[in-house]
């Protein structure tokens, strides 16, 4: 493989979109936050419908509310990492 083809194989990592979690984890970190649908939905200039949409996996959000969105729940995924993997013991339970 030449320099060239593995500089653009990064480059095509490093400028991909970022994606969006899956629509189970989506409410979970929204509700790890105490947030609700409406609050969410009035912070990016949505209607709570969409918002429930996205959550449902029934529809993606467009941009420019998908970079907002996917922002908002990385976001939350570091404040609340159990949120984002349901798999994580909490030892405070």
């Amino acid at each position: 493989m030449l320099i060239v083809d593995l500089l653009a194989a990064v480059d095509a990592v490093l400028t991909r979109s970022p994606e969006l979690p899956q629509p189970s984890a989506r409410a979970r970190l929204r509700k790890a936050d105490r947030l609700t649908q409406q609050q969410v939905a009035d912070l990016l200039g949505v209607r709570r419908l969409a918002v429930a949409r996205w959550e449902a996996g029934k529809v993606e959000p467009r941009e420019p509310h998908r970079k907002a969105y996917i922002r908002l729940l990385a976001g939350l995924a570091v404040k609340h990492p159990q949120a984002a993997d349901p798999g994580t013991s909490n030892p405070q339970a």
